[in-house]
């Protein structure tokens, strides 16, 4: 799958990464980077979906797990998107979305996905940063019952999000690297 992930690297770098030499982006945690990742225009492209469904799905593939989500609005094209490679594999995963606040009526979860407890998933991100994100996925698939037996990351900013993602869930594994990017980024 080689071929794949350079051809993602490209993607990403057309698509959903920019990089300066002087930080100027402002992160959430309100601190200023070198690099921008979103990963969105890749992830809900045609091309990206196939990509990223593709390489995900080869990072859970034997895993005996039953669902791929995350939170949402990040994990939700890749769960689709692996979802989908999945059954055309002949092995079925349930996509699943892990809401950002849980819902105040009706069935009131915050899972959102045809999943029951004891279910082994994988939890996926798109860009993992410090790992809140991903960690906040997997407190809140635990408390619905599910069993979170790896986490997937696309893009892995290397600030030690993977590192903190570690301490909820040993299995974690990384698509794309940041250096990956920067890499090709700066061979433009």
């Amino acid at each position: 799958m080689t071929g794949m992930k350079n051809e993602l690297i490209k993607h990403l770098c057309e698509k959903s990464f920019r990089y300066t030499e002087e930080p100027t982006f402002k992160l959430v945690s309100g601190r200023m980077s070198r690099f921008y990742v979103n990963c969105k225009p890749t992830t809900l492209s045609p091309r990206g979906m196939f990509l990223v469904g593709n390489l995900v799905f080869e990072q859970v593939q034997g895993l005996d797990a039953r669902g791929v989500g995350g939170l949402t609005f990040g994990a939700d094209p890749i769960a689709v998107a692996t979802a989908y490679t999945s059954e055309l594999k002949k092995q079925p995963l349930q996509a699943f979305s892990i809401r950002k606040d849980r819902k105040d009526h009706g069935v009131i979860r915050w899972v959102e996905g045809d999943l029951e407890p004891g279910d082994r998933v994988v939890i996926i991100d798109d860009v993992a940063t410090t790992g809140g994100s991903t960690i906040k996925a997997i407190e809140r698939a635990a408390s619905e019952g599910l069993v979170v037996v790896k986490a997937v990351i696309l893009v892995d900013r290397q600030e030690g999000g993977v590192e903190n993602i570690r301490q909820h869930v040993p299995d974690v594994s990384v698509v794309i690297t940041r250096d990956e990017l920067v890499a090709y980024w700066k061979g433009l």
